[in-house]
């Protein structure tokens, strides 16, 4: 096991971390900007008003976005097992 197999091994970690945790980051964000801009505009500062659409909107994303992410860890995790044998030399 050399540097250049660890730094791909680390390169695709992070990768594969990016790549799920993305789509329910982005509709966290998303929904949080609009709920701020409606808090704003209408000056309601209530604090649940901010929360639970978040908490709705993540729970939805990881229902409609679930199947992709565990894909995708899956293929991660079997790539890197099949790598095992080849570390040990």
């Amino acid at each position: 096991m050399n540097d250049a197999m660890v730094i791909d091994l680390v390169r695709g970690a992070i990768t594969v971390t990016v790549v799920v945790a993305a789509p329910v980051l982005i509709v966290s964000m998303i929904v949080g900007l609009v709920v701020s801009i409606l808090q704003t505009t209408t000056s309601i500062q209530e604090q649940t008003l901010s929360f639970v659409p978040k908490i709705l909107a993540v729970l939805a994303a990881l229902v409609y976005f679930g199947y992709f992410m565990i894909n995708h860890m899956v293929d991660y995790t079997m790539g890197l097992f099949s790598t095992i044998p080849n570390l040990v030399r």
